[in-house]
């Protein structure tokens, strides 16, 4: 089975979370989740993450603290991923097409996200 290290950007704003949409044609489309993606094998996580969000939100990102470590297997792969709290620097802009909102605490368990996330969003919503 495939192995996948994942970097995502735990982005506060008040009692907002930013989240984006999974774009159709991906693996997991349609499912809400924080952005991120793939570490690359020379990369650090931080490394990765800025890229990562500037790539797909046309932001800077500050990495702060790692929020969470999980690892989670999917029937095609197996993904270990890493929470990071992030600030921005700006807005964020999408820029593969893909949907953004900021999302209020409250209503994070009412949306849609991977099998993977569940312990971050657990997390989360517990205040």
């Amino acid at each position: 089975m495939k192995a996948i290290e994942v970097v995502a950007a735990v982005v506060e704003d008040g009692d907002r979370y930013l989240v984006t949409r999974r774009q159709a044609g991906t693996h997991l489309a349609g499912l809400w989740e924080f952005p991120g993606g793939k570490v690359q094998p020379t990369e650090t996580h931080e490394a990765a993450l800025v890229r990562e969000m500037d790539e797909e939100l046309a932001v800077e990102a500050v990495v702060e603290s790692l929020l969470l470590s999980t690892s989670h297997s999917y029937p095609e792969k197996s993904v270990t991923l890493h929470f990071y709290r992030c600030r921005l620097q700006g807005p964020p802009v999408p820029q593969q097409g893909q949907e953004m909102q900021w999302v209020a605490r409250a209503d994070l368990a009412a949306l849609e996200f991977p099998a993977a996330d569940a312990d971050l969003i657990n997390l989360l919503t517990r205040g």
